[in-house]
């Protein structure tokens, strides 16, 4: 263990090195573009000289990506990003926040997972339409970490920021919800199609996951507000986060939603009424740093990972459809609810242009796609398809996004 993360930790040091050093690009997208190329490098040579590139396969191979991501890294990035929201403002845009994390997603999935279904069927792949929903529910939720990661750096009207991010963070636990819904559905046979089923699954997942966020945040605010000591505070922040994750887990309820509640809760109530402005400050800086690390170790994990993903000519022009595909998805489903919510913004088209392009995808659809791995039909196709639309949102849509929000006044 102590080896995998000396060697994942100083190639991502190196690589965040290189990127400012040298490209000076954001973070995220700097590190993800190095070790990509260096992904595809390493297969062009394997297929010259295996012998000497076979260590690093079988290094890679034995690294369970998804279950970094899902079951360990992710609970602090969440809890990260979610620390820095501003309540007030989230309340602001609550109505259309919860409309394209719930309903934006379930439209994305339904739009991507019929036209999966056609496109496959043209390429002679016979793959059944619920597994193309699996696959749709795996790619709508925009990704908080790419999103976060890349927007918080330009300038962005407020409102239309506080949208975005708050989407991200509450579209990424109801997608997880939809995927394990779906996969339920896919792995338990025809007794798991009933109503009462499903909504058993949701009822869990969600109201689970929001009410463990908010038992186990509560406490910790509690915790925190009866003392006055920077470092064990931060400690009782990493509880949270680690523990919450745990329970939520254990009762089968979604980590994630738990992670973003239990973030608000003590970045807004926690801050105001808990802690001195030096344990804030401190603990400011602890989030950003933890948050800075874990996503050069996630961006530079998942452009390694393509050294492992199957190249198929095929597979290849159906991810390159299919980025077309989500990005068509993603505008119709924010469509009603953007000009419902936005009749009195002056550049609605400019707004809903951001809100598509911005709609960055990343490791946790990655990591989604390789968790069902020869599980589900037409599982290498999706994970094709997954890194095809994750790389063009991250280092096309990421990299490109300044130009639109430069028309901003």
């Amino acid at each position: 263990m102590l080896e995998f993360f000396a060697i994942i930790i100083s190639i991502s040091a190196l690589f965040g090195y290189i990127n400012h050093r040298w490209l000076k690009m954001p973070t995220t997208i700097g590190v993800m573009l190095i070790s990509v190329v260096l992904g595809i490098a390493l297969k062009v040579t394997e297929n010259f000289n295996p012998t000497y590139i076979s260590p690093l396969r079988n290094f890679l191979a034995g690294f369970d990506f998804s279950s970094f991501v899902l079951d360990f890294i992710l609970c602090f990035l969440l809890f990260a990003g979610s620390l820095h929201v501003n309540l007030s403002q989230l309340k602001g845009a609550r109505a259309s926040v919860f409309t394209y994390s719930t309903l934006g997603v379930l439209v994305s999935t339904a739009i991507i997972g019929l036209a999966t279904h056609v496109i496959v069927g043209w390429f002679g792949y016979d793959i059944n339409l619920l597994s193309c929903f699996l696959f749709g529910a795996l790619i709508s939720p925009t990704d908080p970490i790419a999103v976060i990661g890349i927007l918080s750096q330009y300038q962005i009207p407020k409102k239309l920021k506080t949208e975005i991010i708050g989407e991200s963070l509450f579209n990424d636990g109801v997608g997880v919800v939809v995927f394990a819904v779906i996969f339920s559905l896919i792995t338990g046979g025809a007794e798991a199609f009933t109503a009462s089923n499903i909504f058993e699954i949701f009822a869990v997942e969600v109201i689970g996951g929001l009410g463990i966020g908010l038992v186990i945040g509560y406490i910790g605010y509690m915790l925190m507000k009866s003392i006055d000591h920077y470092q064990t505070e931060i400690l009782i922040t990493l509880a949270v986060v680690t523990a919450g994750y745990s329970i939520a887990s254990h009762f089968h309820a979604s980590g994630p939603l738990a992670m973003v509640v239990a973030g608000l809760l003590i970045g807004n109530n926690g801050k105001q009424h808990a802690m001195s402005d030096l344990t804030a400050e401190y603990i400011d800086k602890f989030w950003e740093l933890i948050d800075e690390i874990c996503n050069t170790i996630l961006f530079v994990l998942m452009g390694l990972e393509i050294f492992l993903v199957p190249f198929d000519t095929s597979y290849l022009l159906i991810g390159t459809i299919l980025i077309f595909v989500s990005l068509v998805a993603r505008y119709i489903s924010l469509l009603p609810a953007f000009f419902l919510f936005n009749r009195k913004e002056s550049d609605k088209s400019l707004n809903l242009a951001v809100l598509t392009w911005g709609g960055l995808r990343g490791g946790i659809s990655i990591a989604l796609a390789l968790s069902i791995f020869n599980k589900v039909e037409g599982s290498s196709l999706f994970i094709v398809s997954t890194y095809c639309i994750v790389l063009f949102s991250i280092l096309v849509q990421g990299l490109s996004i300044q130009k639109l929000l430069k028309r901003y006044k």
